[in-house]
């Protein structure tokens, strides 16, 4: 297929290019490079089926031909920086919100009407039903990014009945493994190496989050979309199950072997937004057959082995 992918050069966005070219497809990419690493994109950019576009989503004049004789598109561009999202609220409106609706205006002009877009679990706020399914009515919004997703996903769906168009929405919790380059083991190892003897933690360790790697959120997006033909498909991806934030600095440490003390601040959540319980229901996805190869301590461990082995990523901390 001839497909355009949004956010290539981030951590999701490469490793599917890299997936998605080894089945022989051709592939537009598009990249501001404000938080993605040309250096993900390097076996990419030798393939003669990979073309990268380094533009904003927000120059609708420039993006707009690109689209041109396009099958599906990938959408998985954002700002995804829900921890500092209050110091600069424009990003999220911007970055999500204003370039998905650029997204799906280029693909109304080039009659292009299959998406695919990576959600997020947080668009459940702080959910009263867990584990919590896709039908969970949204409650009052906590972060900017979360209030931003709910945008997109509407704009997604009503773009779907109003033109006739076709949508996967995909509601991830954490993704880990290779080229994961910002969130709680990044900062750990950071901060790690830098003082072995402490590690400071932002909330109290308590909060209970749920991971999925990055080789089973591929496996899963490509096979629902196999599964599942409505117009409007919206599907949980995450393990059936959850750790602490305790248990994960245990992993870590264990396999670093050291014994560092922890200073926690910040009470039952690190930051203003950020959930303390956050685990998804995701029958449906399994029911298409998937199942995760992954467990949550296995992308742990996966993670913090590619981080060990490329520490340059540290010095690019999105």
């Amino acid at each position: 297929m001839n497909i355009l992918l949004t956010g290539c050069a981030g951590f999701i966005g490469s490793n599917f290019i890299d997936n998605l070219l080894s089945r022989n497809n051709k592939i537009i990419g598009i990249d501001n490079l404000s938080t993605g690493n040309i250096g993900f994109l390097s076996n990419s950019l030798k393939d003669k089926n990979f073309q990268l576009h380094q533009n904003d989503l927000l120059d609708f004049n420039y993006i707009k031909p690109l689209f041109k004789n396009i099958d599906i598109v990938y959408h998985f561009a954002a700002n995804a920086d829900v921890r500092f999202g209050l110091n600069h609220p424009k990003k999220d409106l911007e970055q999500n919100t204003i370039a998905t609706f650029n997204v799906l205006e280029a693909m109304r002009a080039n009659d292009v009407n299959k998406i695919v877009f990576s959600s997020t679990g947080s668009v459940y706020g702080e959910a009263k039903e867990i584990p919590t399914p896709e039908h969970a009515s949204f409650p009052i919004q906590t972060s900017l990014y979360g209030a931003s997703k709910v945008a997109c996903e509407s704009l997604i769906q009503a773009y779907c009945e109003g033109y006739d168009m076709q949508s996967w929405i995909f509601r991830f919790v954490s993704i880990l493994g290779p080229r994961y380059s910002h969130g709680h083991i990044f900062d750990f190892y950071k901060k790690l190496k830098n003082d072995s003897k402490n590690l400071h933690v932002l909330g109290n360790g308590n909060q209970k989050k749920s991971y999925l790697h990055i080789n089973d959120c591929i496996e899963a997006v490509l096979l629902a979309q196999k599964y599942s033909n409505d117009k409007v498909n919206i599907f949980n991806l995450g393990v059936n199950d959850f750790c602490e934030v305790n248990d994960s600095i245990a992993w870590i440490c264990e396999e670093l072997g050291i014994n560092p003390k922890l200073i926690y601040s910040g009470g039952d959540r690190g930051w203003v937004g950020d959930n303390p319980f956050i685990f998804l229901d995701t029958k449906k996805i399994l029911s298409t057959g998937w199942k995760p190869k992954y467990s949550i301590k296995d992308g742990v461990l996966d993670t913090l082995s590619y981080i060990k082995n490329n520490e340059w990523i540290l010095n690019r901390d999105e």
